[in-house]
């Protein structure tokens, strides 16, 4: 049996940012659009959980 991996013990915050980065650069979306995105994001997450 192996043993894990550093990711494969992080926090799921962490997991989630890095698969959120690799979908993100494979993109190919300019800095810009990419943040304008992420700023979209975070706000509707914000206002869905309240």
């Amino acid at each position: 049996m192996t043993e894990p991996t550093p990711l494969e013990q992080a926090p799921d915050h962490i997991k989630l940012a890095v698969d959120l980065i690799d979908i993100l650069e494979q993109a190919n979306l300019s800095k810009e659009t990419v943040l304008k995105a992420l700023e979209i994001v975070k706000n509707d997450f914000e206002q869905h959980q309240q």
